[in-house]
């Protein structure tokens, strides 16, 4: 069985192919990773180091035909939005590259697993999103993924590959330094107080967001490789399940797990940028058909920042 995934460097691709070489789904495995930057070696994988802002990167990716197609890269939101430019290239025409690729594959028809986001969904909202509301993006990035969701629908009803996009809650607790995301902060207030360092909390700690751990994230991917795609018919993209909370409820987690001295470590710095942003992602899913076809996600935040301690600091902190 031939695998690609391409952002493979990212956090989520290198917890996916540990994923995958600790526990195969399919006998025989054969890993092709690929990213802008090189992904770190790994025994029985091959890497490549690929430019997607380049279109003739994507018929060499497919070159081998790989069977199962994890597509990963991405501008993140807050990048997106400063480079307009920059986000589209790899948001959404790089997408397209990939997809015409395979479409020029005569008698190949991939399983390909798109990483979206909920971001597709903007205001206005209900409290809580069911799958039949529409999209509307209010970001550059939320309107790339829609975008692409789109385009992941009309080649797969066309036949050209089988695919399936997961609109993906925000992953936290994110292990490694922080990144470009809007929504890094996040991650960022309870991964850098468990460790003792400080934290900015850029926005009012009543925000509600939609959550899923690394963990939860790895098990949307490998269960979209191998469920049934049959029952989604031409809406092929799923609201993933998670965890909602608000910002105070995420410290009051990190208050339970680490302390009155992790907690102590946050420190309130409004940012109006990033709170235009975060502002208009929606506050709870309900996710019933990604449900009823077998994903699952967290139930708590203990659980989360629990995980995170045994993934990421030895089991202690």
């Amino acid at each position: 069985m031939k695998i690609l995934i391409i952002g493979a460097a990212g956090m989520l691709g290198r917890k996916l192919t540990a994923s995958l070489l600790a526990n195969p789904l399919w006998p025989d495995l054969t890993l092709v990773l690929a990213d802008v930057v090189a992904p770190a070696p790994v025994a029985g994988a091959q890497c490549l180091t690929v430019d997607l802002a380049s279109p003739a990167t994507a018929t060499t990716l497919i070159a081998h035909r790989p069977d199962v197609i994890f597509h990963l890269a991405a501008i993140v939101s807050g990048d997106a939005e400063v480079n307009f430019d920059k986000g589209y290239t790899i948001n959404l025409d790089a997408s397209r590259w990939l997809f015409d690729a395979i479409r020029a594959q005569p008698g190949y028809c991939p399983r390909l697993v798109f990483a979206s986001s909920c971001a597709v969904i903007g205001t206005p909202f209900p409290d809580v999103v069911g799958d039949d509301f529409h999209l509307t993006p209010r970001t550059s990035y939320g309107t790339q993924k829609a975008m692409t969701e789109l385009l992941l629908a009309d080649y797969s009803r066309r036949g050209m590959f089988d695919g399936i996009g997961l609109r993906l809650p925000t992953i936290c607790i994110r292990p490694g330094l922080p990144n470009l995301a809007a929504s890094g902060f996040f991650s960022n207030i309870l991964r850098e107080p468990l460790v003792g360092k400080p934290a900015i909390l850029p926005v009012r700690d009543s925000l509600r967001h939609w959550f899923a751990s690394p963990r939860a994230a790895v098990g949307f991917l490998r269960h979209a490789a191998v469920v049934d795609t049959a029952p989604m018919d031409q809406n092929r993209s799923l609201n993933m399940p998670g965890l909602s909370a608000t910002v105070a409820e995420q410290i009051e987690a990190l208050r339970r797990v680490a302390g009155q001295k992790a907690v102590d470590l946050i420190q309130l710095t409004p940012d109006p940028a990033i709170a235009v942003i975060v502002e208009a992602w929606a506050r709870a899913f309900n996710p019933a058909r990604a449900l009823a076809m077998g994903f699952t996600a967290d139930h708590s935040f203990d659980a989360i920042i629990q995980a995170h301690i045994a993934d990421e600091l030895g089991g202690t902190v």
